[in-house]
């Protein structure tokens, strides 16, 4: 599957076959997360990857009780290292950095034939005690990962005269 392909079939996925994520594709997903471009090649970044089924479910809570991430066979904890810094225009680099990482990231699992849900609705503080993370290691994005259970009709979109000036 090339990128466009991927882009254009990636769907957020919310229910999960019981399968495990072979270690050849996610290493292949992360592969993509490591080489995404960061601000100033900083890569300030770490990607926490759980599979056990406990440590998922410590998840749910503070991920605003969404159950299905528990379902998931792989859950990956996008995080940052630096939360503070910014760039010059005033955004947070860890938010525009993790998340160029996660795009990658997602892309290349639809490639693979898995599916993922971005999730931005938690609670960091709550995540990275859950997961006992060193305090400058803070959660940016959680993305459920696995075989899909559910084929998502695509989502509207826009069209290219309302986008483009």
């Amino acid at each position: 599957m090339d990128v466009l392909e991927a882009i254009r079939t990636r769907r957020s996925i919310r229910s999960y076959l019981p399968r495990p994520v072979e270690e050849d594709k996610l290493a292949q997903i992360l592969e993509a997360a490591r080489l995404a471009p960061s601000a100033n090649n900083r890569q300030d970044w770490k990607f926490i990857v759980v599979r056990e089924s406990a440590r998922r479910k410590k998840l749910v809570e503070p991920c605003n009780n969404q159950a299905f991430i528990a379902d998931a066979p792989v859950v990956i904890v996008a995080c940052t290292t630096d939360a503070k810094r910014t760039m010059r225009s005033g955004y947070q680099c860890a938010a525009v950095d993790v998340t160029i990482a996660v795009d990658h990231l997602t892309l290349v699992a639809t490639a693979l034939g898995l599916g993922t849900c971005w999730i931005g609705a938690f609670e960091a503080k709550k995540v990275a005690a859950a997961l006992d993370l060193p305090p400058d290691v803070v959660p940016v994005h959680i993305l459920p990962l696995g075989y899909p259970a559910e084929t998502p009709a695509p989502r509207p979109r826009k069209t290219t005269a309302d986008l483009f000036m």
